[in-house]
């Protein structure tokens, strides 16, 4: 009976090592992946606040500009992609 105790008994502590073991590793893996995830975040609006913002058009190409997505708006129409109260809604914000 005592060899049978003391394997039971080895057994347990060897199960209970292997936990704490895996629970450390756990936490230890998790911290790291947060951090690269923290990291990343602030890479990404370093990057926003570095970005310049959008160019405006010049005055004078407004208009072909203007003629250019009604064009572009006008072939989405035919190809079926807008519906049309869709490009009159389009239409009507792009010219005024």
């Amino acid at each position: 009976m005592p060899g049978l105790l003391r394997g039971v008994a080895r057994t347990a502590v060897v199960a209970g090592t292997a936990t704490a073991v895996s629970n450390r590793v756990s936490r230890r893996q998790a911290g790291r992946w947060s951090q690269q995830e923290y990291e990343q975040q602030q890479a990404y609006q370093q990057q926003a606040a570095a970005a310049p913002p959008p160019a405006a058009p010049p005055a004078g190409d407004d208009m072909s500009s203007k003629l250019d997505q009604l064009q572009k708006l006008g072939e989405l129409k035919a190809q079926g992609l807008l519906t049309e109260e869709e490009f009159a809604q389009q239409k009507s914000r792009l010219l005024g």
